[in-house]
């Protein structure tokens, strides 16, 4: 298992499109993956649970991913976080 705190450096909110973005980029990996923020840990695979954590640009969260590809989930989810990737 890893754990990495990451801070959102998107442009732009987290609204709806860069969410199921988010969702998409983790469902590529076998993986379990979550994000935890302000005491509350999400499946990063889920739709519905993703659009329940607010994450607001310049706010910090945990990726935490578990599995075969977990340093690879990890890597890709903070750099499309940090507005690296898109």
């Amino acid at each position: 298992m890893i754990e990495k705190p990451v801070a959102i450096k998107m442009a732009g909110d987290l609204d709806a499109r860069p969410i199921a973005m988010l969702v998409q980029i983790a469902s590529r990996h076998e993986s379990s993956i979550y994000l935890m923020a302000e005491g509350k840990k999400v499946n990063a695979k889920s739709i519905m649970g993703m659009m329940s954590l607010v994450l607001n640009p310049g706010e910090t969260v945990t990726v935490v991913a578990d599995g075969q590809d977990e340093q690879e989930a990890v890597a890709h989810i903070s750099d499309y976080l940090s507005g690296k990737t898109e």
